[in-house]
């Protein structure tokens, strides 16, 4: 189990008040912009044959950062920081790399996992290599843009636009903000919609409470591409949260009970997701336990959540 959103102080803060100390820091979320190179760390994951997971909280930061209501504070933290570092991960391009390791992000729920999901494909269609060179300010039609400022008589706009000789900013250099790779996604190397599968929706499972009904978003037909995201069971018996430990599984089964998920889905949900994502990793990781038979089963069928979701 690892750490994310790893605090590093600012240099330049030293020496100064601790209470501002505090907020003066990044935090590392080991994909994108970091200080070092974790390529290693994934490395020797693989060579130990164990998947990363995660479990971070995101209380006492930005906007979680209230001293008189633990709710406000508790409610999404773990989320915010599952989402951060799974981005991270993602558009860090650690999934194309590391095509054979899984990933997990346990206690923040899956439905925040199948709206990123969408988000990064939506994003992707404006912040990939085509929706930038569509968007390019480059391409700007600069005596139109005056011809329709003079037209509906912005005087003021059609002054700076004069001054500026029709460039949203003076200064064509300056159009890119400095950053030497444009698109967003160039870590991904996606050329194809089975790529999104690939790299998000197999590698990535979510640890899920027993009662949070978004687990059903995760097998349902509203994912991109029909693919069913990786939903865990998990549960925070002997936490404030589970007060009657006998409640865990009838909750989750409620699923069932409302026709919100099938059978099949929750025996994914309780069992066959969690087998994939440690058992993909290491084929022997479940040998001389009581499931040894069940869980080779599982791992002897090809799985694909596109397929599963059309089954």
């Amino acid at each position: 189990m690892f750490g994310s959103g790893i605090r590093r102080p600012l240099p330049a803060a030293k020496g100064v008040d601790p209470e501002i100390v505090r907020f003066a820091a990044h935090y590392d979320q080991l994909g994108l912009d970091s200080d070092y190179d974790y390529d290693p760390v994934w490395q020797k994951c693989r060579e130990l044959k164990i998947a990363p997971t995660f479990h971070t909280g995101g209380r006492g930061l930005g906007l979680r950062n209230t001293a008189s209501n633990f709710t406000f504070n508790h409610i999404g933290h773990f989320a915010a920081a599952g989402h951060a570092v799974a981005k991270s991960l993602f558009l860090g391009g650690v999934t194309r790399r590391f095509p054979d390791l899984n990933f997990g992000f346990l206690e923040g729920g899956v439905g925040w996992g199948c709206q990123l999901f969408a988000d990064l494909i939506e994003h992707w269609e404006r912040r990939g290599k085509e929706g930038l060179e569509y968007m390019d300010p480059k391409k700007l039609d600069r005596p139109l843009l005056a011809q329709l400022v003079d037209k509906y008589r912005y005087a003021d706009i059609a002054a700076e636009l004069k001054r500026r000789d029709g460039w949203p900013n003076p200064q064509d250099d300056e159009l890119d903000g400095g950053v030497a790779e444009h698109d967003d996604y160039a870590a991904c190397k996606i050329t194809r919609k089975e790529d999104w599968v690939d790299l998000y929706a197999k590698p990535f499972y979510f640890g899920c409470e027993a009662d949070d009904r978004m687990n059903a978003v995760a097998f349902g037909k509203v994912n991109p591409f029909g693919a069913r995201i990786n939903a865990i069971f998990s549960s925070d018996v002997g936490h404030f949260d589970v007060p009657d430990m006998r409640m865990v599984l009838p909750e989750a089964y409620e699923l069932v009970d409302d026709e919100l998920i099938t059978a099949d889905d929750f025996r994914d949900f309780t069992f066959a997701n969690a087998v994939r994502l440690w058992g993909t990793q290491n084929p022997d990781f479940f040998k001389g336990t009581v499931i040894a038979r069940q869980a080779g089963e599982v791992l002897g069928h090809t799985y694909s959540p596109v397929r599963a979701a059309a089954e």
